[in-house]
C-alpha cells in the first residue's frame, strides 16, 4: 500500500496532466468510467487507485503510468502543496490543537512559503530542543573550554552579587537565611516552603503572583535553602529567558549556580581570605569551607573562580564517585584527565592512582587526603575530601602543580604515586600474568549507565515536566 506522501504526490500528478490536456474532473471521469467525485478523492490523496484506473489515466491523458506515478512533484506549486501537507500532519504540528490551512485554489504560493517558513522554524526548534547526547556532550566541553579561558571567572556576576548583598545589609560572614529572604523580598517575591513541587523540579518560580516556592527539606539547614532560593532569583535578575537549545540551557545553569556561589561566598571577602591564607602559607579549602558556611564542594568549585584571576595561580577541582567518574570537573593547570574524541570528560574515569580515588581507601576518612602524584604532565600535589549521599560515596578534590604546593596546609605529605594515564597499561589493563590466566576462563557483564540510552530532555526547560508545574501553580495560585 502506498504511503500517504506517495499518494499525495501521486495525485497532483495526475491532476497536473488532467488540466496540462484541458480536462474538468467529470471529463476525465466520464473517459475512464469512474464518477469525477472519485477522482477528486484520488487526487487529493485521499484514496488509492488501482493500476487499470492508472492506465487508463495515463492513456486519456496522453502520458505513461511510470511518468504518473515518479515520485517528484510535477512542478513548484504542487511541492508547495505538498511539503504544507506533509507539515500539517506531523506529530509535531497536530500536538499543537491548532486547525490545519486548507489550501485554494486562488491562494498564493507567497501565503503557502509563508505558512511553511512557520513550520521549518517549528521543527528547527524541535530538533534543537531535543538533544543527542553527543550533541550535550559537545555543548558542554565547549563550555568548560570557554570558562578554562576565563579561567572561570564572572566579572559582571561578581559585581551583581555584591551590589545585591550591599543593598540588602550583608556585610561579612556566613550569608544567612534571613538576608536570603531580604534579597528575594528586594525583587518582590516571598519564599514559600511546599512539600508538592513537581519532581523534576527544584524550585517554582510564580512570577505572576511573586513567589518561589521551595521543598520544605531545605528549612533546617543549610546550604540546599540558601543556594536553590539564590538560583531562582538569579534567572530573574540575570534576564533569563526560556533556553533555545541545550547549550543556552547549560550556560543559565552555569550563571545561576555562579551567581549563588557569589552570594555565598562574595569576592571581596573570599579574595582576602585567601590572600592571606596563602601568606600565611596555610591554604585549606576546609578553612575556606568553615568561614562562609558552605559545603566542601561550593568551597572548593569557588576557588577555581578566585585564584587564579586574583592569586595568580591555577588549580584543578574534581568530583568523583566511588566508581571513579567524573561528576564535576574543572581544571587550568594542565593536570592529565581522561577525555573522549569530543573533548568531553564528565562520565569518564579517573586514573586509580588519582588523589580523588585514592582517598577512598583511607581508613579515616573524616580529614582529607593530601598526596603527590607524578604525571606525564609533571607532579601535582592534591588535597581529597570523601562524603557519601543516598546514591554512594563521592570525593571532592583540590589541586595545584608541585611549585605551588608550598602555599597549602598538607604540603608536607609523604603520599605519592605515579600515574602514566592515558597508557592503558597504567590502570586499565591487568597485569601480563592475570590477563593470561583469565583470558577466555571469565565473563564480566559490565554495568552500563542508564543515560546512554535515554535522550535528552525535551521542551522549553529541559528536564521540566511542563504539565506538572503548571497543575502545581494552579493549585498554590488561588491560595
Amino acid at each position: 500500500m502506498a504511503s500517504g506522501l506517495e499518494l499525495t504526490t501521486l495525485g497532483h500528478r495526475i491532476r497536473h496532466h488532467r488540466t496540462h490536456s484541458g480536462l474538468t474532473l467529470d471529463e476525465l471521469g466520464a473517459a475512464v468510467g469512474v464518477a469525477g467525485s472519485q477522482l477528486s478523492l484520488i487526487e487529493n490523496g485521499k484514496r488509492e487507485p488501482k493500476l487499470s484506473l492508472l492506465q487508463a489515466i495515463a492513456e486519456a491523458t496522453g502520458t505513461e503510468v511510470s511518468d504518473l506515478i515518479s515520485g517528484e512533484p510535477p512542478n513548484r506549486r504542487a511541492a508547495l502543496e505538498i511539503e504544507l501537507d506533509r507539515a500539517q500532519s506531523s506529530s509535531v504540528f497536530r500536538q499543537l490543537g491548532i486547525a490545519p490551512v486548507r489550501v485554494s485554489k486562488g491562494m498564493p504560493d507567497e501565503t503557502i512559503e509563508s505558512i511553511l517558513g512557520l513550520h521549518r522554524e517549528l521543527y528547527r526548534r524541535e530538533r534543537e530542543a531535543i538533544a543527542t547526547p553527543e550533541e550535550a556532550r559537545r555543548a558542554n566541553t565547549e563550555l568548560r573550554l570557554k570558562m578554562r579561558e576565563l579561567h572561570n571567572h564572572l566579572p559582571d556576576i561578581e559585581a551583581l552579587a555584591e551590589k545585591q548583598l550591599k543593598a540588602a545589609g550583608h556585610s561579612s560572614g556566613a550569608l544567612t537565611h534571613r538576608t536570603v529572604s531580604i534579597m528575594a523580598e528586594q525583587l518582590g517575591f516571598e519564599l514559600l516552603y511546599v512539600d508538592d513541587l513537581p519532581h523534576s523540579t527544584r524550585s517554582v518560580t510564580d512570577l505572576e503572583h511573586g513567589r518561589i516556592y521551595l521543598p520544605p527539606a531545605s528549612i533546617p539547614g543549610g546550604h540546599g535553602l540558601r543556594s536553590m532560593a539564590l538560583q531562582a532569583m538569579a534567572h530573574r535578575m540575570l534576564g533569563h529567558t526560556p533556553p533555545t537549545d541545550y547549550a543556552d540551557f547549560l550556560q543559565q545553569r552555569l550563571e545561576i549556580n555562579y551567581f549563588a556561589a557569589c552570594c555565598l561566598i562574595p569576592e571581596t571577602a573570599g579574595v582576602a581570605f585567601l590572600q592571606q591564607a596563602k601568606k600565611d602559607r596555610n591554604l585549606a579549602v576546609e578553612d575556606f569551607r568553615d568561614a562562609f558556611g558552605v559545603t566542601h564542594e561550593a568551597a572548593g568549585m569557588r576557588m577555581t573562580n578566585l585564584m587564579t584571576v586574583h592569586l595568580d595561580m591555577r588549580l584543578h577541582f574534581l568530583r568523583v564517585d566511588e566508581s571513579g567518574a567524573l561528576t564535576r570537573v574543572y581544571e587550568n593547570d594542565d593536570l592529565p584527565l581522561p577525555m573522549d574524541v569530543t573533548g568531553s570528560v564528565e562520565g569518564l574515569t579517573v586514573c586509580r592512582k588519582f588523589s580523588a580515588r585514592e582517598a577512598f581507601s583511607q581508613r579515616n576518612r573524616t580529614t582529607e587526603h593530601y598526596q603527590y602524584t607524578d604525571t606525564p604532565s609533571g607532579t601535582f600535589w592534591c588535597s581529597t575530601q570523601t562524603g557519601s549521599t543516598d546514591g554512594g560515596g563521592f570525593s571532592i578534590t583540590v589541586g595545584v602543580p608541585f611549585d605551588d604546593a608550598r602555599w597549602w596546609r598538607g604540603r608536607e605529605t609523604t603520599d605519592r604515586a605515579q600515574s602514566t594515564c592515558p597508557d592503558e597499561a597504567c590502570c586499565r589493563r591487568p597485569p601480563a600474568g592475570i590477563a593470561e590466566r583469565w583470558s577466555n576462563k571469565a565473563w564480566p557483564s559490565a554495568r552500563v549507565h542508564t543515560h546512554m540510552f535515554s535522550p535528552l530532555p525535551r521542551g522549553a526547560f529541559p528536564g521540566v515536566d511542563d504539565n506538572e508545574v503548571y497543575a502545581f501553580l494552579d493549585r498554590h495560585a488561588a491560595q
